[in-house]
Parts: structure tokens; sequence; C-alpha cells
């Protein structure tokens, strides 16, 4: 499995109430809260998104409360792929979850800046960033959380097993 498209960075400490603030929480609809996810540190996120793109974070991304709406958030925006340094654990385990691969990479973390375009092969664990012709080396997926992954989270890989 493989993952293209441009980058848009974000810092340390991105928590759940930014990636999506606690007054859209009345909603499970994926579309609906893609629409407002990251708009207390961006606006326009929701409308400058391409499908593909790729979120790059620093350090405890996804910190904070335990809501699934994030990651699906995040997800439903169009979002192919999140980098950062570390992911709180919560978070993690929600992405994995409802099928939205995540990577741990110091490295491309501080090194790949906003714009830039990347490539993820979730195989290997290899970082392409194309703008600066640089690899950077993340921990692969085991194979029964690529299974997941790519049956589109934890939910529809016990349905298809079914």
């Amino acid at each position: 499995m493989k993952a293209q498209g441009t980058v848009i960075k974000y810092g340390d400490n991105i928590d759940t109430d930014v990636i999506i603030p606690a007054r859209y929480l009345n909603t499970w609809l994926p579309e609906e809260l893609a629409k407002h996810c990251m708009e207390d540190i961006d606006k326009d996120f929701a409308s400058k998104i391409k499908p593909g793109d790729i979120m790059v974070g620093g350090a405890n991304f996804g910190c904070g409360s335990s809501r699934e709406h994030a990651p699906i958030a995040i997800k439903a925006s169009g979002i192919s792929c999140v980098i950062a340094k570390d992911f709180a654990r919560i978070f993690y385990r929600n992405a994995i979850n409802i099928g939205l691969p995540i990577l741990e990479c110091a490295e491309a973390s501080a090194d790949i800046e906003n714009g830039d375009e990347v490539a993820v092969d979730f195989d290997t664990g290899v970082i392409t960033n194309m703008t600066k012709n640089k690899t950077y080396q993340a921990v692969a997926f085991p194979q029964f959380m690529q299974d997941i992954i790519n049956a589109g989270g934890l939910i529809e890989q016990i349905k298809q097993a079914k």
C-alpha cells in the first residue's frame, strides 16, 4: 500500500480538540466532521486539502480525549496518511481502528516542510520527500495492521471476514 501527496504541516501537541472542536461532536457523519477538521488553527484546511494529501505533525500528535471523531475527521477530509514524531497512544489505536494510516518518524517529522511532495510505502515504512530528494525510515506496519487499514478499518475487516 502506498500514498503520495502534498504535505500540510502542524507542530507539537496537536490535540483532539484542535483536530475536531468539541462543538461538532454531536455528529458521527464523516463528511460533516471533515468540514470542520483543524478549523480552529487553520480555518482554510477543509477547502485546501486535496484527496491524498499528507499531514505531518510533531510530538504527541492526537493528545487529549479518546474520541474517534478526530481520526475520522482527518481521514474524511482526504488526508491519506499522518506522519508525526510520535502519537498519543489512544489516537494511534483509534486511527488504525478506523483505517487511517499513521507513521512515527522523528526525522521525517522534523525535516519535511509544508508544501513538500511526499510518498509513503506502508509495506516498507519508507517515506520519500520528492521535493528534497530525501528518504526517511519509519517502522513498517505489521501485516495484521496493514490488513485492518486495507479493509478500511477494524469493523470493515470483521465484516469482510464473515
